[in-house]
């Protein structure tokens, strides 16, 4: 039975106001509220809230049979909680059908998975501890940022204890290989991977809505029978999207909501089912191990990471970045660490793309700059602010030696703490077997006595 794995991902990223040279050492605020709270209700009211309405009429329509995962980055929640909480409580009536699954990723939609692995993995447990407090739910399979993904980082993603990913199903890494099969990585052969079925998965978010298209108008009889016509022997066709693909980039009055109630439809018909990606790798086996190398990425044909580490201007910016990383990771300030996490979102990085420059189309679409060289000067000068504060508590002057062996006794003193909260629990469980023991005995005791004075009597 062919089967269709959807996930869409939901990520807005606090956008920095403009912040001047001059601004160095006298505003240590740097985001542009207005233009946050705007973009994120626009966008909501116009993609979000309708999309979930959407899907539940789905679910409940289709018994149950339709199903559905998200990738939310911490970052985005923020931003919900605070200017549309009705989308927190409309995704949690999705949750309470049972057809909902939620993805694993970076809290703040970073790019640590490529030098920061320490970084990666307290992003990820952060993600994690968020989505439950606020779902209920603890997320199985991992996504990362912009589906990056390398041997490097399946054998990070396999040691926090994800028997799943999802990445891309890129060309140089599949060759010949179709990406509707679920596949393992040749760096953590536990780990199993699910591949986007890009061509599938760009037909509904770019094409959709394109008259020039040749197979424009898409229905979804005709997208349920592209499905049903791949050979039988593949099991499974993973379409991964952004959410503002319903009702964003593709408006209401392209059809779009009416495309997605009638999916289910259509595909019961062609007898195509709906799956979660903790179901795919639960249910599918692999059909070989994948190997890939150097990290790739959703963006471009190149699928690679060079729309956010492709010149010397992002290059200059991630390490200056992450040059401060120990010293931000040493500091117990809330609102430095905070905003931390928000410079370290993808999205700076794409707004200094100039592979964009000759077709400005995607590249003025996401940016809120002019040019990649205004995103670069602006987040500079944030950061140059940033670092300022950081040396404040953690000046340059202590030397390398000197952070190593803080961070050393940091470490060790967090791997005691980590043993002596096991023994105490092993302690808790052995102290409870014990009562439970003695109440049985007791127990007993009384029962025995109980049956002689009983034999007594007659």
């Amino acid at each position: 039975m062919k089967t269709i794995c959807f996930y869409f991902q939901i990520h807005q990223p606090f956008r920095l106001k403009r912040y001047r040279f001059f601004d160095i050492g006298n505003d240590h605020y740097y985001y542009d509220d207005f233009a946050n709270d705007d973009i994120i209700t626009r966008i909501a009211q116009r993609s979000y809230l309708p999309a979930n309405a959407t899907l539940l009429e789905m679910i409940k329509n289709a018994n149950g049979k339709f199903k559905v995962a998200f990738s939310i980055s911490g970052v985005a929640l923020e931003q919900l909680e605070v200017c549309v909480p009705e989308f927190i409580d409309s995704m949690k009536e999705l949750v309470k059908t049972d057809c909902v699954e939620f993805l694993s990723e970076t809290y703040a939609h970073s790019l640590a998975s490529l030098c920061d692995p320490e970084e990666f993995k307290m992003q990820v447990r952060q993600h994690d501890e968020k989505i439950e407090q606020l779902f209920g739910v603890k997320p199985k399979v991992f996504r990362n940022t912009e589906l990056i993904f390398s041997d490097d980082i399946a054998s990070m993603i396999a040691s926090m204890g994800f028997k799943g990913v999802i990445t891309e199903g890129a060309k140089h890494i599949l060759g010949w290989k179709s990406p509707n099969y679920l596949y393992s990585s040749a760096a953590a052969p536990k780990l199993k991977m699910l591949l986007k079925n890009y061509k599938m998965s760009d037909d509904i978010s770019f094409r959709f809505s394109n008259y020039e298209w040749s197979d424009y108008p898409l229905t979804a009889e005709k997208f349920i029978s592209w499905v049903k016509n791949y050979p039988e022997e593949e099991p499974i066709v993973n379409l991964f999207m952004n959410y503002e693909t319903l009702g964003e980039l593709q408006p209401r009055e392209s059809g779009i909501f009416e495309f997605m109630k009638a999916l289910p439809r259509f595909a019961e018909q062609e007898g195509v089912g709906f799956c979660t990606p903790t179901e795919a790798i639960s249910k599918l086996k692999p059909v070989d191990m994948l190997s890939v190398p150097y990290p790739m990425s959703w963006a471009d044909e190149a699928r690679d990471t060079s729309a956010w580490l492709g010149n010397t201007l992002q290059n200059e910016a991630f390490r200056k970045l992450y040059s401060v990383a120990e010293r931000v990771r040493l500091c117990d300030d809330r609102r430095l660490k905070q905003d931390w996490y928000y410079l370290q979102a993808s999205d700076h990085f794409y707004y200094m793309c100039t592979k964009y420059l000759s077709d400005g189309a995607v590249h003025s679409h996401y940016s809120p700059y002019d040019s990649p060289y205004e995103a670069f000067t602006n987040y500079m000068n944030v950061l140059s602010d940033f670092i300022v504060r950081v040396e404040a508590q953690y000046p340059e002057s202590i030397e390398n030696e000197e952070l190593n062996a803080l961070l050393t006794t940091i470490r060790n003193q967090s791997a005691e703490i980590e043993m002596l909260q096991k023994e105490l629990k092993s302690a808790r469980i052995e102290r409870h077997s014990k009562r439970a023991e003695a109440k049985k005995a007791k127990e007993a005791k009384a029962a025995e006595s109980s049956k002689k004075v009983v034999s007594k009597k007659d």
